[in-house]
């Protein structure tokens, strides 16, 4: 809660940082979600090598004057990055008011009832104007729905089935696949084609693919060149 507030040089009230809850140290999640959110925010490091963006897991965002932080499973804000000095208090998690602008995109994914993410958190997104709000409940805890899209229009939010956030030039996907040795259906950024942005893990795979297919080219035509009595060697 915000006890205290500061002027800048513009006289533009901001809250005082040394008063807010940066972290408390208290979240407990459960091991697929807590892999599902690696898998969100890695590849969009592994893929977006050229992109300036801020990607985060459980990180608090504060949006409002005297309002506490809430605390998206996932949140993508593009065009911005995080400070040089991230352990300052003030630079610790995403301050709405520090960076310019809402994240772009919200995540939430639903473990149980408890978390009322079609209620009381879809609200306070819609307040913070996100522009797009996604709610993944593998295990359909809040109806038949695996997957919601809320795209911001005006101050509203509004379902949508669309997958393509074309205002993040990215998408979203269901994919079946195995992913650091799990195998299940998961959430994936993809490209419009439907490609999805790759890991760590699957970039250096396919690299190993290439390099391996290409050797066997190679070896291939010299073994072409020596039925033609050609060494390939001297060439």
């Amino acid at each position: 809660m915000v006890e205290q507030l500061l002027i800048n040089d513009d006289d533009y009230y901001v809250p005082d940082a040394n008063q807010l809850v940066t972290e408390d140290d208290t979240p407990v999640d459960n091991f697929a979600s807590e892999k599902q959110q690696r898998l969100l925010v890695g590849s969009l490091y592994s893929s977006l090598k050229n992109q300036i963006f801020l990607a985060a897991a459980n990180v608090g965002v504060y949006h409002a004057d005297e309002q506490p932080a809430i605390v998206p499973d996932i949140f993508l804000s593009l065009d911005v990055q995080a400070p040089e000095n991230w352990w300052a208090k003030q630079n610790r998690c995403y301050m709405v008011w520090r960076f310019g602008k809402p994240p772009e995109v919200v995540i939430e994914i639903v473990s149980n009832q408890e978390g009322d993410e079609l209620g009381k958190k879809l609200q306070i997104y819609e307040h913070m104007r996100a522009s797009y709000y996604i709610v993944y409940d593998p295990n359909q805890q809040l109806g038949e729905k695996v997957l919601r899209v809320y795209e911001l229009r005006g101050r509203r939010y509004f379902e949508t089935s669309e997958t393509w956030l074309e205002q993040v030039g990215l998408g979203i996907t269901l994919w079946q696949g195995e992913f650091e040795g799990r195998q299940d259906t998961w959430l994936r950024w993809c490209y419009q084609d439907n490609t999805v942005l790759s890991t760590g893990d699957e970039r250096a795979e396919q690299e190993r693919q290439r390099a391996e297919q290409a050797e066997q080219r190679t070896q291939l035509l010299a073994q072409r060149l020596r039925a033609m009595g050609i060494d390939p060697d001297t060439l």
